[in-house]
């Protein structure tokens, strides 16, 4: 299955992030995607959440990734708008932005995140595999 791939995955800060996706991944995972994002060309990472509890990382999406999402170890939710916005303020009780709208004004690209979430999981596996 393929992942659709938006051309402009832009979402203005401040706007109704209305039918946006979130990735949810393992943090030690995505806080590796994170770092390989980072250091891509551009701006290749949108807005991150993070749990109060520190075990997951979300990943702000363009919206219909969820339908053709199948990365094993994650989940896409649709959020169908529910009222999010794109503010200051976590759009999810119990959470923090890691990288806040503003910093990060652009949706990921869900193509960009798959190959990051592969990568980072590689690099765990290594890490892991030295022990």
């Amino acid at each position: 299955m393929e992942t659709s791939r938006i051309n402009d995955p832009r979402t203005p800060p401040g706007a109704q992030a209305a039918g946006c996706d979130v990735v949810t991944v393992p943090a030690r995972q995505g806080l590796e995607a994170v770092d390989i994002l980072r250091r891509g060309p551009g701006d290749a990472v949108g807005p991150v959440l993070h749990n109060d509890g520190g075990d997951t990382l979300g990943f702000l999406v363009p919206p219909g990734t969820a339908a053709g999402w199948d990365v094993p170890g994650s989940t896409c939710t649709e959020t169908d708008g529910r009222g999010r916005t794109l503010a200051p303020e976590p759009p999810v009780a119990g959470s923090d932005w890691l990288l806040p709208p503003g910093e990060a004004d652009l949706a990921t690209d869900p193509a960009v995140l798959r190959e990051a979430l592969g990568e980072a999981a590689r690099m765990i596996k290594a890490a892991d595999s030295c022990r």
